[in-house]
């Protein structure tokens, strides 16, 4: 079995051959190179060599495709995907399988400089660096390409990242905390689509290049995810190096591939489905996790915060230990109140009668009132454990709800459903919660509330529906614990009998209070919640 094959996808590429010419001289094991022309024979011809092996498409297939079909062909046990406008380092394929000897689940890329590949040259000896065809600048005579193939030692790129659009960026303030292990490997987040190694069997168990992206686009941002979310690890070697030709100025120096931005925003948008969406069934992590484990990510930055409403009539024990314990999180608060509380620094006090309508203006001036990202919304009568907090949405335009909570009462009897989403469990983006409740207010000031309007936003679709947004449900770490203590505004349901649609005790669980994990005295704090 060949050790590593060095797959070249290829259309109309002036550099083919020298790129091929460029890998042959420096391998130093036991390396492949399957090309495959898409679309295009080789112009210069390639040299037949033992080394390297071709395939040849009458009618294009795209780049993702191609790179495909040339893995199809490879039994090596490594697979590399190489542009066909690059450099590589002496003995880069040596120095490589060596490093991912024993680390199955890597990606590796080698450390990335910007290739010199040619200038333009004037018979007045007037130099133009490499960029399209034309006369020269200076004289107006004609020019040659002088090709030179020389790696720029810098910039030397190791660390890159994709902002929340999913573009790839360079980033360079993370190569500060960059750190080299014992393996010559440094961590980044993400990478350039041009050059990067895998094993075969993950190339193909990931769905590497996966086709319904489209020919070309998001690769980078494709394999980082692919690599990290699957429990795997992306590197850059420190030890050796690959070179890439940039085409940034258009003309006979642009990209050979026929590619329109609708064809760039198919990629994008299949990119955001699996990433931001969370669609990707082969994750053992998600997305904010990646973000998580890089903090801070330029461009990532997010702050969430808790809008804090109530009515003031929730038992007293029990509204001053779910408040001791909300601002124990650290999160800035806004609480919107009937009465002024003066314990919180950013209280908003509406002199209304408590109702539905009421409740959304409570919750829209505490919108309005915050500067967070993302907002938690808390209620009087809710016990909040601090994994509820830990969460953050994955997308903007969804409601998310925190599904696991168990309704308790007095005796410690507690009851859940698996699909419980109710207001005092919800998270999501400021901005849509805003456009959500200032509809919402809207509506009810104007017609008045009906109940089949509902209290949860994103959670139905009859025509009373304020809007179109949908809702997800996630589930923290330790439940909530929903006390009720007969003054609640919406009603209980202690069995599974009393639901007019069952399909609402979805998944119908009983329990004691002490069954509960995460918390302790738990039956103490309830009884002294349902005290009057």
């Amino acid at each position: 079995m060949t050790d590593l094959s060095v797959l070249i996808p290829s259309r109309n590429e002036q550099f083919l051959r020298r790129t091929i010419e460029d890998v042959l001289a420096n391998i130093e094991g036991d390396t492949e190179i399957i090309a495959v022309l898409d679309g295009a024979w080789a112009d210069p011809p390639l040299e037949q060599n033992d080394r390297v092996h071709v395939i040849y498409n009458h009618e294009p297939v795209g780049q993702r495709a191609a790179t495909n079909q040339a893995a199809r062909v490879s039994a090596a046990r490594y697979l590399m995907k190489l542009d066909a406008h690059c450099a590589l380092g002496p003995g880069f394929d040596s120095i490589l399988v060596e490093q991912m000897d024993g680390h199955e689940d890597w990606t590796i890329v080698p450390t990335m400089y910007n290739l010199h590949a040619f200038d333009w040259l004037c018979p007045n000896g007037h130099r133009r660096y490499q960029g399209p065809s034309g006369p020269c600048a200076e004289c107006g005579e004609e020019t040659e390409m002088d090709v030179l193939w020389q790696a720029k030692r810098s910039p030397e790129t190791t660390a890159m990242r994709f902002d929340r659009d999913l573009r790839f960026q360079y980033w360079s303030g993370y190569k500060q905390r960059q750190i080299e292990d014992e393996h010559g490997v440094v961590e980044t987040m993400s990478l350039l689509g041009a050059c990067w190694m895998l094993t075969r069997e993950r190339y193909f168990s990931l769905d590497i290049c996966d086709e319904a992206h489209g020919s070309w686009g998001q690769q980078g941002t494709e394999v980082a995810c692919k690599t990290w979310l699957s429990g795997g690890r992306l590197v850059v070697s420190r030890r050796t190096w690959f070179a890439h030709m940039f085409r940034t100025q258009g003309g006979d120096f642009g990209f050979p591939y026929d590619i329109h931005g609708s064809d760039i925003q198919r990629a994008r948008d299949r990119s955001k489905s699996l990433w931001i969406g969370g669609n990707w069934p082969l994750a053992k992590h998600n997305l904010p996790w990646l973000i998580e484990r890089f903090a801070p990510v330029e461009g990532w930055e997010t702050s969430s915060g808790i809008v804090y409403y109530t009515d003031n009539r929730a038992p007293v024990k029990l509204a001053k230990n779910v408040q001791q314990r909300i601002a124990a999180q650290g999160l800035p608060i806004v609480a919107v109140s009937l009465k002024p509380m003066p314990q919180f620094t950013a209280n908003i006090v509406l002199d209304l009668d408590r109702g539905p309508l009421t409740m959304f203006r409570q919750i829209l001036a505490g919108l309005e009132a915050s500067t967070a990202d993302h907002i938690f919304f808390c209620e009087h009568d809710v016990l909040y454990h601090p994994s509820h907090f830990e969460f953050v949405p994955p997308r903007d335009d969804r409601f998310f709800y925190n599904t696991n909570v168990w309704k308790a009462r007095d005796d410690g009897f507690c009851v859940r459903t698996v699909d419980c989403r109710q207001t005092s469990g919800l998270c999501a983006s400021r901005e849509l919660l805003l456009e959500h409740y200032r509809k919402r207010v809207e509506i009810v000031e104007r017609d008045g509330f009906t109940r089949r309007m509902g209290f949860e936003p994103g959670t139905h679709r009859r025509k009373e529906r304020v809007d179109d947004y949908r809702s997800e449900t996630w589930e923290s770490e330790f439940p909530n614990i929903d006390i009720r203590h007969g003054g609640n505004l919406t009603q209980t349901r202690w069995s599974p009998e009393e639901y007019r649609d069952k399909r609402h005790a979805k998944g119908w669980q009983e329990a004691q209070i002490e069954e509960l994990p995460g918390w302790s005295n738990l039956r103490a704090l309830v009884q002294a919640g349902t005290v009057r």
